[in-house]
């Protein structure tokens, strides 16, 4: 279940928002003063902050500036009786997500809140992919494709050129284009991003190019757009190819006139940005789908970049494990750990769909469940259970692709149990999905305690 932390020194705004995000099903806390929410959100895990401005003791600021050090994937949404412009772009400078006036409008609140609990979890879902593909600043990789991606940044970097970056969800694309910004001319200017899967249609021109006060159901006050946010700087497009048509309309215009417009206003605004793109799907098959706008493609692919999937650069994955290896070791305070050949070949010998996240998310399992010194090929047999070996005997006990699926899927799940002796928490932790999820999945599958292995 999603948490949200609400701080207000009005404890009749807490309990108000509260029953309103309860009813919406999130588990809701709040605080009545900055210092007590801080002490919440080091003792608890939580998805958002909904956060006051005017409070005694510690305002509403400085308890922003707080979390955005220490806890930088909470997306914080201000809440405040004095919505002034000033209050809203100095919360927007500051990192908060979004910006709502009291009193509190309950659709606003609760379609912001969810927009902010996506982007929470978007955040701490690529964190590890960032941290998988840089390496003190460093692209890693000695593969031939990847010398030439570092080539390529170097010669695109200085030039205001747009650049279109492809590649599957994990690859680490978001990583190439802050590598582009850092190396160009605007590096001490903004790097504004946004996920274009992460934001509902409705919202998506709202998000880019900002809106005025009274423009549509919601929007209490003028908001300052990404375009307008990234002045001078960059803008990353990420994930272009699920931008509404009419978003992309509005983007190409952009582009062609270095002009927007905030939704519900007829007023022209000069924007300077570098606008670089990453999509994981084929434009030119969504083009032929009439899903993306053909214009719009070649005004964005001026440079492209393809960042390939692990399976292609095999080569790096023994670079990889050791930088993994030595950040995750340091992090839990662990001896260093080695991996024997054979351990390594038989890693890259897998098909790694989730891409460096995936391998990542493997070799922190390994450090923590096996806590070995020295990991050969045997021990990464609770990696790759008997599910793989008894793969004959599944498809002819199964009637349909579904039915072995989930045959499939059932005896893996209860592998992972049976090794963590029932454990549901480190289980889930360790199959990376959540507690409730993986009740749901024994529910359904009817997996006991004293089963066999499947």
């Amino acid at each position: 279940m999603k948490s949200i932390l609400i701080i207000d020194d009005e404890i009749g705004i807490c309990e108000s928002v509260k029953l309103i995000l309860d009813y919406e099903g999130y588990e809701t806390d709040y605080a009545t003063s900055g210092k007590e929410g801080l002490e919440k959100l080091n003792e608890n895990e939580y998805s958002a902050l909904l956060l006051d401005i005017q409070m005694p003791e510690m305002n509403g600021f400085e308890v922003l500036k707080k979390v955005k050090n220490q806890f930088p994937f909470i997306s914080v949404i201000i809440i405040s009786a004095h919505g002034s412009l000033e209050n809203a772009i100095k919360a927007t400078k500051l990192g908060a997500y979004d910006f709502i006036e009291k009193p509190i409008d309950r659709e606003k609140l609760v379609i912001s809140t969810r927009n902010a609990v996506d982007k929470s979890a978007l955040l701490e879902e690529n964190v590890e992919i960032k941290k998988s593909l840089l390496g003190d600043g460093l692209i890693l990789g000695k593969s031939n494709i990847i010398k030439d991606i570092l080539l390529m940044i170097e010669k695109v970097a200085p030039l205001d050129t747009r650049v279109l970056i492809s590649g599957e969800n994990g690859t680490g694309k978001e990583l190439v284009a802050r590598a582009i910004h850092n190396q160009s001319k605007r590096k001490d200017k903004p790097f504004i991003e946004v996920n274009c899967a992460a934001i509902p249609n409705e919202l998506i021109e709202s998000e880019l190019f900002g809106h005025e006060k009274g423009s549509f159901t919601g929007a209490s006050q003028q908001r300052i757009g990404r375009f307008e946010l990234a002045k001078n700087g960059t803008l990353f497009l990420d994930e272009v190819g699920d931008m509404s048509p009419q978003a992309q309309a509005k983007v190409l215009r952009a582009i062609e006139g270095g002009k927007i417009e905030r939704v519900g206003s007829g007023k022209k605004i000069e924007v300077d940005v570098r606008i670089i793109a990453a999509t994981n799907k084929n434009l030119k098959e969504e083009i032929a789908k009439e899903n993306f706008r053909e214009d719009l493609y070649h005004r964005l692919n001026v440079i492209p970049i393809f960042v390939p999937p692990l399976r292609d650069r095999v080569e790096d994955i023994p670079i990889l494990i050791n930088h993994f290896v030595n950040d995750i070791t340091s992090r839990y305070n662990k001896p260093l750990v080695k991996f024997a050949k054979d351990a390594i070949e038989l890693l890259q010998s897998q098909k790694w769909s989730g891409n460096i996240r995936e391998l990542r998310n493997v070799i922190e399992r390994v450090i923590i469940i096996i806590d070995k010194q020295f990991v050969d090929k045997n021990d990464l047999h609770f990696l790759f259970p008997e599910v793989t070996s008894s793969v004959d005997d599944l498809m002819l006990k199964s009637n349909t692709f579904q039915d072995f699926k989930e045959k499939t899927e059932r005896a893996f799940i209860l592998k992972q149990l049976n090794n963590n002796n029932w454990n549901i928490s480190k289980t889930a932790k360790q199959l990376d999905i959540q507690r409730s999820h993986l009740y749901n999945k024994i529910k359904k599958y009817g997996i006991e305690k004293g089963d066999g292995n499947g």
